[in-house]
């Protein structure tokens, strides 16, 4: 069952939605979850409906067929979808007139700190869990009122074509345009993807990356100055680079890891380098949702390792639990921000510093977005 919602948002969010769903369309495979009711235990076993927010398109498509039939299946509960461009709005909306209806909303990691502190989820019931679960995904994905349901990562991408003899390895080479020459192609949308790459490419460790002070802004935009001239195109769109990659009108690119990932299984000749900026979307239970325990369960379903790769082979964007590496094909593994060594390459956004407030009355992720575009209107 689906309802469909819209907030009439466009830009940058609606084509993430996009982006999520072009790219769970490629990476769809026919990996069917066989769920029987001994997969529900006693404990998600129940009745009745759990009402839960998504993007629609193929990335729901994928979700029903490898994540809500099976758990319908094994629990004997009906999940019900709502479709919008994002559930933020909505959600604050429903808070706001006292009335929910839905149980569960994927939550942006930038906006998961206020609404969390406005109260608007409940605890997350891990007792629901499996062991393998509880050990498959990191202490840091599991919060108190949410989990982690994807990353996204902006990485280095190339054409290997340009480079038959091996490639960049790393920002500090993306710098190198003698040792590795051509046009290059930079995100011009989120800045504090491209402040992360600058950074690294000067040299900071990832672990000293944030918090993004002055110091290290100053630094970052110093750095920029330096590739300006070789940059051909600031992308807005997430195909974009790899459009470009394909087409050689660049040799190299930051990208999403998820258009990288579907390109090259489609056959594209572009190497993906694990290095860059991660983030994850949050999924969390609302307070006052008609159907919170039965919304406890499909979570709790929904993070079995069999199951969470099910959501990876549907969805194309993993979640957390490294234990489902076991269930997915051998040659995908290696693409994913879900192995470990992908992901400790990663920077991970503070999400948390990201929502601070500054002295102005702004948030640090505001101000870090204004000193981004006053610097690219130069």
């Amino acid at each position: 069952m689906t309802k469909q919602y819209s907030n009439g948002h466009s830009g940058c969010r609606l084509n993430r939605r996009s982006l999520l769903q072009s790219t769970a369309a490629v990476l769809s495979a026919p990996f069917v979850v066989k769920a029987t009711k001994a997969w529900g235990q006693e404990k998600l076993a129940g009745s009745g409906e759990v009402v839960v927010f998504s993007y629609g398109g193929s990335m729901l498509a994928g979700a029903r067929r490898h994540v809500y039939e099976p758990f319908t299946k094994a629990t004997g509960i009906t999940v019900v979808d709502v479709v919008a461009d994002v559930a933020e709005p909505q959600v604050k909306a429903m808070t706001q007139a006292g009335r929910i209806d839905w149980d569960i909303t994927l939550v942006q990691a930038g906006n998961y700190p206020a609404m969390a502190q406005a109260g608007m989820f409940v605890p997350i019931d891990y007792s629901l869990w499996d062991q393998e679960s509880l050990e498959g995904a990191p202490a840091h994905t599991r919060l108190k009122d949410a989990v982690a349901m994807f990353g996204v990562a902006v990485v280095l991408a190339y054409d290997q074509r340009a480079f038959p003899r091996g490639g960049p390895r790393n920002w500090v080479d993306f710098w190198d345009v003698e040792k590795f020459p051509g046009p290059r192609a930079i995100e011009g949308s989120q800045g504090r993807h491209t402040i992360v790459h600058a950074l690294l490419a000067a040299g900071v460790a990832p672990k000293e990356v944030w918090p993004l002070s002055d110091d290290k802004l100053h630094r970052a935009f110093q750095k920029l100055n330096e590739i300006r001239p070789y940059v051909t195109k600031w992308w807005m769109a997430g195909g974009e680079p790899i459009q470009l990659l394909i087409n050689g009108e660049s040799v190299m690119s930051s990208a999403f890891d998820g258009r990288a990932v579907a390109a090259i299984r489609q056959g594209a000749p572009i190497k993906l380098v694990w290095q860059g900026s991660m983030s994850y979307n949050y999924c969390a239970i609302l307070k006052g949702g008609p159907n919170s325990i039965n919304a406890q369960k499909l979570i709790a379903f929904l993070n079995r390792a069999q199951i969470a790769a099910g959501w990876t082979q549907g969805t194309g964007y993993p979640g957390p639990n490294t234990n489902q590496l076991k269930y997915l094909p051998t040659d995908l593994t290696p693409l994913l921000s879900v192995n470990p060594e992908n992901a400790s390459s990663c920077v991970l956004d503070s999400t948390l510093w990201l929502a601070e407030m500054r002295p102005d009355g702004k948030t640090n992720a505001d101000y870090v977005q204004e000193r981004w575009l006053a610097w690219r209107a130069r």
